[in-house]
């Protein structure tokens, strides 16, 4: 059905409409004559429609146009917004990783420090060995420290020759007193289990940065550390301190002239003089084994320092500690006397290995072994704790 028989059949409600698209007449000048031109309602109607049309789909355009427009926007700012937050991730990130780079340095440094001085620390040292650098790369957050982490690295390789070089001293001043030092040290062992090659390609590939080199030379250092503090440990327990401030000799350990029946008798220590009341000192860390009057030796002390090693002290004029006792090394046990078989105010001291007499001069000048258990107690004693009887 056309617009026109709509607007016929429906005359009254349309009747405005009409009126504004009757027909027109128009009169134009070409130059030459007069022309008349009309121009019907229905033709007016028809192109009003046309424009209508055109309008609405030109508005209907122009708003998706405008949605679009805005839709991108938006996904513009979202995605401007996730860089921002992957920015600022990776700044946090950098900056967890420059401060576990300096932490990581800091405790390294202290451990050098520790094991230079002499001063070693357990947990100093453990935790440098253990803190490894992370799996992540070198980035230019990092790279300074990789400078830094290189010079540590050939000083824990420098340490690590100390400590080893502190070890074979000290074993080689147990091998010359006849102590294999298996006797003193703690038994070890293990099944056998091989690096898989995966693990052994891995930790290669990771030795390509300074601070992951650096990671094995401070745990080499620290295998090395431990292999020494267990022995300087055992030697807390060899009688190496003095058992009176003042050293010296008046009788040698071996054959001499008895000094009651003058005939040659076997002395099985050696006799240190001094004043009675003179304070007489533990050698070395052990249990009261007894604490007694016994015969010859008038009062006496023997401790029992464990592996087969004990000491004697003989001719005291009082007994400070008692049967069964713990006592550390330098701890007061007792005064120098002249009881027992003795000619005068001295200290009869003996070493015992496996229950024979042995030279006690060479404990008494084992300087390397000396120091080791110095060493070894300074580190004790700054644990704290109480001594337990």
């Amino acid at each position: 059905m056309s617009i026109t028989s709509v607007l016929k059949n429906n005359d009254a409600p349309f009747a405005g409409f009409r009126s504004i698209f009757r027909t027109r007449q128009f009169l134009v000048h070409d130059g030459g004559q007069l022309r008349r031109h009309t121009i019907t309602g229905r033709n007016q109607i028809a192109a009003a429609g046309l424009a209508a049309v055109t309008i609405a789909f030109s508005a209907f355009g122009m708003s998706q146009a405008a949605t679009g427009a805005v839709a991108t926007s938006d996904e513009k700012v979202a995605s401007m917004q996730q860089q921002v937050d992957a920015m600022r991730a990776d700044v946090a990130r950098l900056h967890a990783d420059a401060r576990a780079h300096a932490a990581r340095l800091d405790k390294r440094q202290a451990a050098l420090a520790a094991v230079l001085t002499g001063d070693e620390d357990a947990d100093t040292l453990a935790m440098a060995a253990l803190d490894q650098a992370p799996a992540t790369g070198v980035n230019f957050v990092t790279r300074p420290f990789e400078r830094v982490a290189r010079q540590q690295a050939t000083m824990a390789t420098h340490a690590k020759a100390i400590a080893d070089a502190r070890y074979s001293d000290a074993t080689r001043t147990l091998r010359k007193l006849g102590l294999n030092p298996r006797r003193v040290l703690p038994a070890m062992g293990g099944p056998y289990e091989p690096v898989d090659a995966a693990t052994a390609a891995a930790a290669t590939a990771a030795s390509a940065t300074a601070d992951a080199q650096a990671d094995a030379q401070f745990r080499a250092l620290f295998l090395s550390w431990k292999k020494l503090d267990t022995l300087e440990q055992a030697a807390i327990s060899i009688p190496s301190y003095q058992p009176v401030e003042r050293l010296s000799f008046t009788s040698n350990f071996g054959v001499r002239s008895d000094p009651f029946r003058g005939s040659a008798a076997m002395h099985a220590g050696v006799d240190i003089p001094g004043p009675i009341g003179t304070p007489v000192y533990a050698t070395a860390d052990g249990i009261i084994a007894r604490a007694e009057r016994a015969g010859g030796y008038g009062n006496l002390i023997e401790v029992n320092h464990g592996k087969g090693i004990a000491t004697r002290y003989g001719h005291l004029s009082k007994i400070i500690v008692h049967d069964s006792q713990r006592v550390r090394r330098g701890q007061l046990i007792g005064l120098m006397g002249s009881t027992g078989r003795s000619t005068g105010s001295h200290l009869h001291y003996e070493v015992r290995i496996d229950g024979s007499a042995v030279n006690p001069a060479p404990y008494l000048q084992a300087g390397e072994l000396a120091m080791a258990a110095d060493r070894a107690q300074r580190q004790r004693v700054a644990m704290g704790g109480p001594v337990a009887d």
